[in-house]
């Protein structure tokens, strides 16, 4: 499977089987990335009203759309395009400062090349035991690391301890191209982990198997696309 990172919180998969997938795909000029230059089959977003995670009409071509949040009120599974997917609903943050009620999201899960992967949308409440539990047996896990209007840092990091997520993508953190000015730098997350546990791509690409994936938690830090 490719991985590309576009930036904020959309990747972009290209699986040796199965459909071609975008994940959170944002607007350009709202975080400072550039445009998602490449179609894909699916389209997935973790809600349908945040243009940071929602903007599936910038995605070049035509596709198939999938709103997390829709299959969280469906019964929170559904099977599209023949992957199965799971979703949980959770809040954006528990006090944001512009809005007076937290905005809705959802987390997803899915199996592509037999690797079981989760995103974890734009949530920021600390997770619940059953929150907790959805990220269960994940061998990749595209994490919120950037603390600001999402989850913090300690929240998360007691996830990852708990559940020992085999490979950890960061997303959603500080860059000098992201325009938001409240997010944390990738290195705050880092500090987490011992210097031997981290990998990076050198670029917004990186490619893995099944048999890559470590027997312990791992972290690869991607740059973004440009």
């Amino acid at each position: 499977m490719d991985i590309r990172w576009y930036g904020h919180a959309s990747f972009g998969l290209r699986p040796e089987a199965g459909p071609s997938i975008i994940m959170d795909p944002y607007q350009p000029d709202l975080v400072g990335y550039t445009a998602i230059p490449d179609e894909a089959d699916l389209v997935v977003m973790s809600s349908g009203d945040d243009a940071g995670h929602c903007r599936e009409d910038l995605v070049p071509g035509q596709h198939e759309v999938l709103n997390a949040l829709e299959v969280v009120a469906e019964g929170g599974t559904k099977n599209v395009m023949g992957i199965d997917f799971a979703a949980m609903g959770a809040m954006e943050w528990e006090h944001h400062p512009f809005h007076d009620v937290p905005g809705q999201n959802a987390m997803y899960r899915f199996e592509l090349d037999g690797m079981k992967i989760a995103h974890m949308g734009d949530v920021g409440n600390r997770l619940t035991s059953e929150q907790m539990d959805f990220y269960e047996d994940v061998d990749v896990l595209f994490a919120l690391t950037g603390a600001a209007l999402t989850i913090k840092l300690p929240d998360l990091m007691e996830m990852i301890h708990r559940k020992q997520p085999k490979l950890v993508i960061p997303m959603h953190y500080r860059t000098l191209t992201y325009k938001g000015r409240r997010g944390a730098w990738i290195e705050d997350f880092l500090l987490h982990f011992h210097d031997e546990q981290i990998d990076y791509a050198f670029g917004y690409d990186a490619r893995i198997t099944k048999d890559m994936i470590p027997s312990e938690t791992r972290v690869l830090v991607m740059d973004y696309y440009r």
